[in-house]
């Protein structure tokens, strides 16, 4: 491989000859023993959206880190408009027009909108013109692309859709021909990811070339033009997307005939074990998020709670669970009030049977630095002794008996719990919950960032905790999972239950307009 430095004037004419933005030939990544890559031929038409599907721990992640530079392949070649290049580092390849934005922002929560885009890319060691050209250039792109973000507003006053704005922005600003985007809905409300896919249009109406990894099927019909499936590290098949359907490209991703919709029978709801009344919580701020919400769920249901992100569900179940104090209200669980103010307010609250599989696993279910089988007991530590008496062969049993359950891969105890794919340490967090056979479980985003096949799996599982008689408080963005889920549906909005609906008959257009606040009530409540 050669290395390649285009100005824009080049790369453009590069460009104009080549029909293929990028071609991958052979591309081959071993970590150790695990080959990431297995020979992977791709090539990616100009001015076109490519998607990339597979299940987690494909190797398509791995594969845009090759492309991007922040590794280097054992083999292949790397060809940017028809000519071989050499990319060592992410520099290299935004100098051939390559850009990324990641699941994880990389953005400086302290800086402005405009600090963050000229970050890296300063003109001078004078940094005046270099932010009143960024400032201009940033106009403009904002009017082309509908990428619409105050320049001056501080990274961490904005919401997440903003925020994944500014990272397209910076790519765009140092002359991205290409965009990299990797889950970009995962952490996005419908509203966010709409206006994304809207922005990802006109990009590709402007000739830029979009390649999209996404594990949402409903996504890569709706707007991609090609897409490739890999597994287990190999690439299986490019399709051209209106010739396939989703049925077909998750039967691809996992190997076998996948179901794209939840099976289960009629509820037989018995007691009440979750009883919620009058509660008020309020936010880091002292804000109240949630706003007098009563509620109950009873032994053999599932009550899902549907709502745009913000409007207090991350609020109502972090109370719930002990990990923020209740202003007002009273929690019972099976007929007893719950005392959970304080800092062990979590311990009493699973003490009491109740289990938490939070909303964000890296902040809240997981600590990255620990192995797997730590994290496996995490929160319940003090069951297998402590300290020097700490019964470690029990605990490593334990895990190892969780990993068989819920087929978490890599296999290994051992292992960081960074080094995980998303949906394997999703399943770290739900089988530990799981496992314990709560009396009441809260799930809150049980498939944000979590392939086909996972998804199928975690769905099955909390469906068997139902008809066990277990009572499942479950909260999610997607309206999809929550319809298919939930035995009844509770709409939150500004901290209120506002409505609540039978997902056999509920209608997807009412729900929205409640989600949204269109058909509010005066904030009643409901059981």
């Amino acid at each position: 491989m050669t290395s390649l430095h285009p100005t824009n004037a080049q790369r453009s004419e590069g460009a104009a000859a080549a029909p293929l933005a990028i071609e991958l030939v052979g591309i081959n990544k071993h970590f150790g023993p695990v080959h990431a890559n297995r020979d992977i031929h791709l090539a990616i038409k100009r001015g076109t959206v490519h998607g990339i599907v597979g299940e987690n721990g494909a190797g398509k992640s791995t594969l845009m880190s090759i492309l991007y530079g922040f590794y280097t392949a054992d083999s292949g070649e790397i060809r940017v408009n028809g000519t071989p290049a050499t990319i060592a580092d992410s520099r290299h390849a935004l100098a051939l027009g390559i850009g990324m934005v990641h699941q994880h922002f990389m953005l400086v929560d302290n800086f402005s909108v405009l600090e963050n885009v000229v970050l890296g890319a300063e003109d001078s060691a004078f940094l005046a013109p270099t932010l009143s050209k960024a400032r201009t250039q940033l106009k403009a792109l904002a009017r082309d692309y509908g990428l619409e973000v105050d320049p001056d507003a501080i990274i961490e006053n904005l919401s997440v859709g903003q925020q994944q704005r500014v990272e397209i922005l910076k790519a765009l600003y140092r002359g991205a021909e290409t965009l990299i985007l990797d889950e970009p809905t995962g952490v996005l409300t419908p509203d966010e990811a709409d206006h994304l896919f809207r922005i990802l249009g006109k990009l590709r109406e402007e000739g830029k070339t979009i390649i999209l990894i996404t594990h949402k099927l409903r996504e890569i019909m709706a707007i991609t033009d090609e897409v490739s499936v890999m597994r287990q590290g190999a690439m299986v098949r490019t399709l051209t997307t209106k010739e396939t359907s989703p049925g077909e490209l998750a039967e691809l991703m996992v190997g076998r005939r996948v179901l794209l919709r939840v099976e289960k029978g009629p509820a037989n709801p018995g007691k009440v074990l979750l009883d919620v009344q009058d509660l008020v919580v309020t936010d880091d701020f002292k804000v109240p998020r949630v706003k007098g919400v009563s509620f109950q769920v009873r032994a053999g249901e599932i009550v899902g709670i549907a709502g745009v992100a913000g409007n207090g569900q991350s609020e109502l179940l972090e109370s719930i669970a002990g990990m923020r104090d209740q202003l007002l209200g009273t929690i019972r669980l099976n007929g007893e009030v719950l005392s959970l103010e304080g800092d062990d307010g979590a311990a009493r609250a699973r003490a009491a049977g109740l289990a938490h599989v939070p909303e964000d696993r890296l902040r809240m279910g997981l600590v990255t630095t620990f192995s797997e089988w730590e994290n496996s007991i995490l929160g319940y530590q003090h069951t297998y002794g402590s300290g020097p008496g700490l019964d470690i062969a029990k605990a490593r049993a334990t895990a190892e008996d969780y990993i068989k359950k819920f087929d978490i891969r890599p296999p290994n105890l051992d292992l960081k719990t960074a080094n995980f794919s998303g949906g394997n340490q999703q399943k770290i967090v739900l089988a530990r919950e799981m496992e314990r056979n709560p009396d009441v479980l809260i799930v809150g985003q049980p498939t944000r960032g979590v392939d086909i096949g996972a998804i199928e799996f975690i769905h099955n599982q909390i469906i068997k905790m139902r008809d066990a008689g277990k009572a499942i408080l479950l909260v999610s963005v997607e309206l999809d999972e929550i319809r298919s889920l939930a035995d009844r549906i509770l709409v939150i909005f500004d901290g209120h239950i506002v409505g609540e609906a039978d997902p056999a008959t509920a209608d997807e257009t009412e729900l929205g307009l409640l989600m949204t606040g269109s058909h509010a009530s005066s904030g009643k409540e409901t059981n």
